[in-house]
């Protein structure tokens, strides 16, 4: 079931917990000039947070209030509440949806609170910077400035910021999928926050504790905390707070099931914003809604509310909600049988998606786009995207991989403390018997003796057996993981990843560059439908992927209907050359026997080309998001070239190949003569058999 992840955006720092002083008061204050200026500065501060906290819909006045302290800071030269006044500001600006300037704004607060030397203040412009930043999809700099907002908190000393801090480290992991560690840095948030009377935070965290749960299928725990939230921002009028809660209460039931419900939900919360400035509310209602009509097979209605949700998304720059919504725009469209519309908004999606380095919506748009471009019967382009989906999927399942086997390694070592712990009770356990034999008087000691060997050997072989149990099942699981990262990548690479976590480039001498392509595969496929197409070429290289294993060829990639693998890497062999050859001889018998049989059902088939180069190569992995094994060189380009000038049905290899096996009894040969190659000027070339 999918989740929506509300982003909380409110802003930690100036508008914490002040005195609910009546507003007419605070206005006498601001307007008697006979009163200390911080005083006046004090009052305009209690003014703007009662009109950003108590009600959305006074955010102008709000910023007008900030506007003035920081006019009436800088006359007067008081650093202290002209950053104050900056970041009341900014904390309009996040509500409004311009992150740009609320950035700008946060940077000139934290110059002068830097030059101030205030640690609270420092540490409050930071987490401002770090929440945006975090709604803006950079998390990695969002954790930078939380941490430094964290460590100028507990340099401080306050607990109240101390846990704004942890809270907001819980949501950029909560982003990252990592639920428990979320919930744990807001539990301990919540902890921090025991003995303060500040109920709006509270209320925050509890709305981020309710979709923690809710993210970690618990809907009842999920459901007491948005409930608690609810309460807790009604107390004080927290409207903000309220209507989060609410959204989290609507998500929670429409996952499970209760559609129509948490369509009231929604309906109510936009009823409560539509005439004030709080987009984001509104922008996740809409999307609530999308996904809830979605759910109901009103795909008119999905539509309307995707829409809407996407402009508030584009108009504010919020990346991630924008590119979830265009994704499912192509998914209802895809839906409604509407192929056109469906490419018109994954195509979106996707874009927004590779801008912002996302690999799961990447892979989600790439799915869309394949069945869409299926739907319209356009086989090429469908193959295409449905070969990106499949290695997209291979990156997202190497990165869990991953993940999981640091997991396993830390509970391998929580297992291995076990071991140690029963060993140790054994030894007791032995001692203590020597003890009582050395004391061996009367029946009563040896049956007391019998009891407690007894119960503790029975303790002894429960722990065992628990250990052994537990150690298998973490062997099980990591072999699991292992073995999806040799899918992905060669034994000796996953390995280097593994324990260094990361794997250097190499370069080899000798390597032998296999290139597949299927002769006339645009007139081929015009003939077949996309699932037939698709079908089709996963045959062959399925077919391809068992002979390279058999003979110890890696394979490196799949382009389109191309099949690119090596012999010879990640670990050299004198026979590389040899077994590359052998490899490409069985897969062109396989693609012949197969064209016989298809020819023989009157269906369409492939004829390919094969072409091999040896020669020096890099090998290695690029990039950090997405992993993947491939190979550099001219040789790679020459290989390519080679495979472009053979015949289909035919091995075509260059000189340097040829040089290496000609004296081989295995192979015959017969030489092309020298052939026009683009870029690469006349090279000889030579058709290979096997002998046998």
């Amino acid at each position: 079931m999918k989740k929506i992840i509300f982003a909380v955006l409110l802003s930690i720092g100036t508008f914490a917990m002040q005195a609910q002083v009546n507003a007419d008061s605070l206005w006498a204050v601001w307007n008697d000039e006979d009163q200390a200026d911080t005083n006046r500065l004090k009052a305009m501060d209690d003014l703007s947070f009662q009109h950003y906290m108590r009600s959305l819909s006074d955010l102008d006045s709000a910023f007008y209030c900030a506007q003035q302290t920081i006019d009436l800071a800088k006359e007067k030269e008081l650093k202290k509440y002209e950053a104050i006044g900056l970041h009341n500001m900014a904390s309009v600006e996040i509500n409004r949806g311009d992150l740009d300037l609320c950035l700008e704004l946060s940077h000139q607060s934290l110059a002068l609170r830097t030059e101030i030397g205030d640690k609270k203040q420092i540490g409050r412009s930071l987490a401002m910077i770090g929440l945006v930043h975090r709604v803006k999809g950079d998390s990695k700099i969002a954790l930078e400035y939380n941490n430094d907002a964290l460590a100028n908190f507990e340099e401080a000393g306050d607990k109240a910021l101390i846990s704004h801090a942890l809270s907001n480290i819980s949501y950029i992991y909560s982003g990252h999928g990592q639920t428990q560690k979320a919930i744990d840095f807001l539990s301990r948030a919540l902890i921090a926050m025991e003995g303060s009377k500040d109920p709006y935070i509270e209320s925050t965290m509890l709305i981020g504790m309710g979709n923690l749960y809710l993210n970690a299928e618990d809907p009842t725990k999920a459901k007491e905390y948005a409930e608690l939230a609810i309460e807790k921002s009604k107390k004080v009028n927290y409207l903000a707070g309220e209507l989060q809660a609410l959204l989290l209460y609507g998500n929670i039931l429409s996952s499970e099931g209760e559609h129509e419900e948490a369509i009231l939900i929604c309906e109510e919360v936009l009823s409560a914003t539509q005439k004030n400035e709080s987009p984001t509310i509104r922008n996740y209602a809409f999307t609530l809604m999308g996904w809830t009509y979605q759910e109901l097979g009103d795909y008119d209605n999905a539509l309307k509310y995707y829409k809407e949700g996407i402009k508030i998304s584009e108009s504010l720059n919020l990346k991630s909600t924008a590119l979830t919504n265009a994704i499912e725009l192509g998914m209802v469209y895809k839906l409604k049988k509407d192929g056109k519309n469906a490419l018109k908004w994954c195509e979106k999606g996707l874009s927004l998606a590779e801008i912002a380095g996302d690999i799961k919506h990447q892979s989600h748009a790439c799915k869309c786009l394949y069945e869409s471009h299926k739907l319209l019967n356009n086989g090429s382009k469908a193959l295409d995207y449905h070969e990106r989906f499949l290695v997209l999927n291979d990156s997202l399942q190497m990165k869990e991989a991953g993940q999981k086997l640091q997991e396993l390694e830390f509970e391998r070592t929580m297992f291995q403390d076990s071991i140690a712990q029963a060993e140790t009770d054994r030894l007791v356990f032995e001692a203590h018997q020597e003890e009582v034999r050395k004391k061996n008087k009367t029946k009563n000691i040896f049956f007391g003796v019998g009891l407690f060997s007894l119960l503790l050997a029975g303790g002894l072989f429960s722990r065992n057996r628990y250990i052994k149990r537990s150690r298998d099942i973490i062997e099980k699981e990591k072999d699991r993981s292992n073995n999806l990262l040799l899918n992905i990548l060669p034994a000796d690479i996953a390995e280097e990843l593994k324990i260094h976590g990361k794997a250097e480039a190499r370069d080899f001498d000798m390597v032998s560059i296999l290139f597949t392509d299927f002769k006339g595969f645009t007139e081929a496929s015009s003939k077949m439908t996309a699932s037939m197409l698709v079908t089709e070429i996963n045959a062959c290289f399925e077919a391809f992927d068992a002979i390279c294993e058999k003979y110890k060829v890696e394979k490196i990639k799949t382009i389109g209907d191309a099949y690119m693998a090596a012999g010879g890497l990640p670990v050299p062999t004198d026979d590389s050359t040899k077994n590359t050859i052998l490899a490409a001889l069985e897969m062109q018998a396989f693609i012949s026997k197969r064209k016989a049989e298809m020819d023989a059902q009157n269906k369409p088939a492939f004829e390919m080309r094969v072409g091999i180069h040896t020669g020096h190569v890099v090998a290695g992995i690029v990039g950090v998001k997405k992993f993947q094994y491939d190979i550099w060189g001219d040789t790679v380009n020459t290989a390519s070239r080679i495979e472009s000038k053979g015949e289909a049905g035919k091995v075509n290899i260059s000189q340097a190949t040829y040089d290496l096996l000609k004296d081989d009894p295995q192979f015959t040969f017969e030489s092309r003569g020298k052939i026009e190659a683009k870029g690469k000027g006349e090279m000889a070339m030579y058709f290979v058999k096997g002998t046998s």
